[in-house]
Protein backbone atom coordinates (compact mmCIF):
# COMPACT_ATOMS: atom_id res chain seq x y z
CA UNK A 1 0.00 0.00 0.00
CA UNK A 2 1.23 3.58 -0.72
CA UNK A 3 2.12 5.26 1.98
CA UNK A 4 1.29 9.24 2.54
CA UNK A 5 3.95 12.16 0.76
CA UNK A 6 4.01 14.51 2.75
CA UNK A 7 5.82 17.99 2.27
CA UNK A 8 7.26 19.93 4.90
CA UNK A 9 8.00 23.49 5.22
CA UNK A 10 10.19 25.55 7.73
CA UNK A 11 12.54 27.90 7.79
CA UNK A 12 14.76 26.27 10.84
CA UNK A 13 16.12 23.48 9.55
CA UNK A 14 16.68 22.25 13.40
CA UNK A 15 12.93 22.33 13.20
CA UNK A 16 12.47 20.52 9.66
CA UNK A 17 15.10 17.98 11.03
CA UNK A 18 12.53 17.47 14.02
CA UNK A 19 9.20 16.81 11.99
CA UNK A 20 11.31 14.78 9.85
CA UNK A 21 12.48 12.13 12.77
CA UNK A 22 8.47 12.29 13.97
CA UNK A 23 6.93 11.04 10.59
CA UNK A 24 9.45 9.31 8.75
CA UNK A 25 8.56 6.11 10.38
CA UNK A 26 4.80 6.30 9.20
CA UNK A 27 5.06 8.23 6.07
CA UNK A 28 6.87 9.57 2.96
CA UNK A 29 8.73 12.54 3.52
CA UNK A 30 9.20 13.85 0.18
CA UNK A 31 11.12 16.83 0.36
CA UNK A 32 11.80 19.82 2.84
CA UNK A 33 12.25 23.58 1.86
CA UNK A 34 12.69 26.60 4.06
CA UNK A 35 10.74 29.12 2.19
CA UNK A 36 6.90 30.03 1.21
CA UNK A 37 7.56 30.94 -2.44
CA UNK A 38 9.28 27.74 -2.57
CA UNK A 39 6.45 25.89 -1.19
CA UNK A 40 4.49 26.97 -3.22
CA UNK A 41 6.58 25.55 -6.19
CA UNK A 42 7.32 22.20 -4.68
CA UNK A 43 3.62 21.73 -3.95
CA UNK A 44 2.85 22.35 -7.40
CA UNK A 45 5.83 19.93 -8.70
CA UNK A 46 5.27 17.07 -6.22
CA UNK A 47 1.86 17.12 -5.73
CA UNK A 48 1.50 15.84 -1.93
CA UNK A 49 -0.96 14.40 -0.11
CA UNK A 50 -0.25 16.67 3.25
CA UNK A 51 2.15 19.86 3.60
CA UNK A 52 3.41 20.29 7.16
CA UNK A 53 4.05 24.16 7.26
CA UNK A 54 4.59 27.46 9.35
CA UNK A 55 3.34 30.45 9.20
CA UNK A 56 6.68 32.67 9.20
CA UNK A 57 8.17 32.46 6.53
CA UNK A 58 10.63 34.31 3.98
CA UNK A 59 9.94 35.52 0.84
CA UNK A 60 6.31 34.35 1.60
CA UNK A 61 4.49 33.37 4.95
CA UNK A 62 2.28 30.72 5.37
CA UNK A 63 -0.48 31.29 4.61
CA UNK A 64 -0.59 32.86 1.47
CA UNK A 65 1.44 29.79 0.22
CA UNK A 66 -1.33 27.82 1.69
CA UNK A 67 -4.00 30.18 0.02
CA UNK A 68 -2.06 29.68 -3.75
CA UNK A 69 -1.85 25.90 -3.07
CA UNK A 70 -5.58 25.73 -2.18
CA UNK A 71 -5.80 26.62 -5.77
CA UNK A 72 -3.03 24.66 -7.42
CA UNK A 73 -3.20 21.72 -5.61
CA UNK A 74 -6.55 21.33 -4.22
CA UNK A 75 -6.59 17.59 -2.65
CA UNK A 76 -3.30 18.19 -0.69
CA UNK A 77 -4.23 18.42 3.15
CA UNK A 78 -2.85 21.63 4.86
CA UNK A 79 -1.64 21.24 8.45
CA UNK A 80 0.29 24.52 10.16
CA UNK A 81 3.21 23.96 12.54
CA UNK A 82 3.60 27.08 14.33
CA UNK A 83 4.37 28.87 17.08
CA UNK A 84 1.02 31.69 17.38
CA UNK A 85 -1.08 31.17 19.92
CA UNK A 86 -3.33 33.87 18.15
CA UNK A 87 -6.73 33.55 17.38
CA UNK A 88 -6.37 35.14 14.66
CA UNK A 89 -3.79 33.78 13.14
CA UNK A 90 -5.84 29.99 13.39
CA UNK A 91 -8.28 31.79 11.60
CA UNK A 92 -6.41 32.79 8.41
CA UNK A 93 -5.12 29.17 8.95
CA UNK A 94 -8.35 27.67 8.33
CA UNK A 95 -9.31 30.56 6.08
CA UNK A 96 -6.56 29.47 4.23
CA UNK A 97 -7.94 26.02 4.04
CA UNK A 98 -6.05 24.62 6.73
CA UNK A 99 -7.50 21.83 8.42
CA UNK A 100 -5.05 21.53 11.10
CA UNK A 101 -3.20 23.65 13.42
CA UNK A 102 -0.78 22.74 16.17
CA UNK A 103 1.43 24.43 18.19
CA UNK A 104 5.45 23.59 17.73
CA UNK A 105 5.60 23.52 21.69
CA UNK A 106 3.03 20.57 21.68
CA UNK A 107 4.73 18.89 18.27
CA UNK A 108 6.09 15.99 19.58
CA UNK A 109 3.24 14.80 20.80
CA UNK A 110 0.09 15.81 19.11
CA UNK A 111 2.30 16.12 15.81
CA UNK A 112 1.29 12.41 14.63
CA UNK A 113 -2.59 12.53 16.48
CA UNK A 114 -2.94 15.75 14.30
CA UNK A 115 -1.91 13.92 10.62
CA UNK A 116 -3.64 10.95 11.41
CA UNK A 117 -7.02 13.19 12.21
CA UNK A 118 -6.47 15.36 8.75
CA UNK A 119 -5.70 12.88 6.68
CA UNK A 120 -8.96 11.09 8.06
CA UNK A 121 -11.02 14.07 6.65
CA UNK A 122 -10.66 15.59 10.52
CA UNK A 123 -9.65 19.05 11.80
CA UNK A 124 -6.94 19.25 14.46
CA UNK A 125 -6.30 22.48 16.95
CA UNK A 126 -4.21 22.12 19.32
CA UNK A 127 -6.19 22.13 22.80
CA UNK A 128 -3.65 24.59 23.96
CA UNK A 129 -4.94 27.50 21.25
CA UNK A 130 -8.54 29.25 22.42
CA UNK A 131 -10.60 29.45 19.10
CA UNK A 132 -13.20 31.32 21.80
CA UNK A 133 -12.67 34.48 19.67
CA UNK A 134 -13.11 33.16 15.94
CA UNK A 135 -16.99 34.02 15.46
CA UNK A 136 -15.75 37.84 15.92
CA UNK A 137 -14.08 37.24 12.21
CA UNK A 138 -17.39 38.78 10.27
CA UNK A 139 -15.04 37.02 6.98
CA UNK A 140 -12.29 34.49 7.51
CA UNK A 141 -11.10 35.99 4.63
CA UNK A 142 -10.38 39.37 5.92
CA UNK A 143 -8.96 37.66 9.31
CA UNK A 144 -6.35 36.21 7.23
CA UNK A 145 -5.46 39.49 5.07
CA UNK A 146 -5.08 41.43 8.14
CA UNK A 147 -2.73 39.04 9.69
CA UNK A 148 -0.23 39.76 6.81
CA UNK A 149 -0.41 43.57 7.68
CA UNK A 150 2.71 44.74 9.77
CA UNK A 151 1.73 46.43 13.02
CA UNK A 152 2.33 49.78 11.99
CA UNK A 153 -0.09 49.65 8.70
CA UNK A 154 -2.92 48.11 11.22
CA UNK A 155 -2.08 51.30 13.27
CA UNK A 156 -2.53 53.30 9.69
CA UNK A 157 -5.84 51.94 9.48
CA UNK A 158 -7.35 52.04 12.44
CA UNK A 159 -6.40 55.81 11.98
CA UNK A 160 -8.08 56.07 8.92
CA UNK A 161 -11.11 54.26 10.07
CA UNK A 162 -10.97 56.88 12.80
CA UNK A 163 -11.41 59.51 9.97
CA UNK A 164 -8.06 60.56 10.19
CA UNK A 165 -6.23 62.82 7.16
CA UNK A 166 -2.72 61.71 5.99
CA UNK A 167 -1.30 65.21 8.11
CA UNK A 168 -2.82 64.05 11.11
CA UNK A 169 -2.00 60.58 11.07
CA UNK A 170 1.44 61.36 10.77
CA UNK A 171 1.42 63.52 13.55
CA UNK A 172 -0.21 60.56 15.48
CA UNK A 173 2.22 57.92 15.13
CA UNK A 174 5.49 60.38 14.97
CA UNK A 175 6.29 59.68 11.33
CA UNK A 176 6.18 61.56 8.06
CA UNK A 177 3.08 61.83 5.99
CA UNK A 178 5.26 60.50 3.05
CA UNK A 179 5.67 57.46 5.66
CA UNK A 180 1.94 57.44 5.94
CA UNK A 181 0.98 58.05 2.06
CA UNK A 182 3.96 54.25 1.97
CA UNK A 183 1.55 52.53 4.41
CA UNK A 184 -1.67 53.75 2.80
CA UNK A 185 -0.49 51.96 -0.55
CA UNK A 186 0.59 48.96 1.21
CA UNK A 187 -2.33 48.32 2.98
CA UNK A 188 -4.64 48.88 -0.30
CA UNK A 189 -2.08 46.38 -2.33
CA UNK A 190 -2.63 43.74 0.49
CA UNK A 191 -6.12 43.64 1.13
CA UNK A 192 -7.41 44.61 -2.37
CA UNK A 193 -8.51 47.96 -1.51
CA UNK A 194 -8.98 50.40 -4.21
CA UNK A 195 -10.00 53.82 -2.15
CA UNK A 196 -10.42 55.21 1.64
CA UNK A 197 -13.77 54.44 1.92
CA UNK A 198 -13.08 50.73 1.16
CA UNK A 199 -10.44 51.19 3.67
CA UNK A 200 -12.78 52.03 6.35
CA UNK A 201 -15.55 49.44 5.72
CA UNK A 202 -12.58 46.66 6.41
CA UNK A 203 -11.53 48.41 8.71
CA UNK A 204 -14.84 48.65 11.21
CA UNK A 205 -15.22 45.02 10.35
CA UNK A 206 -11.91 43.70 12.54
CA UNK A 207 -12.28 43.70 16.34
CA UNK A 208 -8.57 42.94 16.62
CA UNK A 209 -6.92 46.42 14.16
Amino acid sequence: MRRTRILLADDHQLTLAGIHRLLETSYDVIAEVNDGLALVNAAAALQPDLIVLDISMPHMNGIDAAARIRKSVPEAKLLFLTMHVNAKFLAAALSAGATGYVLKTAASEELLKAVASVLKGGIYVSPGISAEHLERFVDPALAAASVRLSPREQDVLRLISEGHASKEIAALLAISRRTVEFHRENIKRKLGLRSTAEMTRYAITQDEI
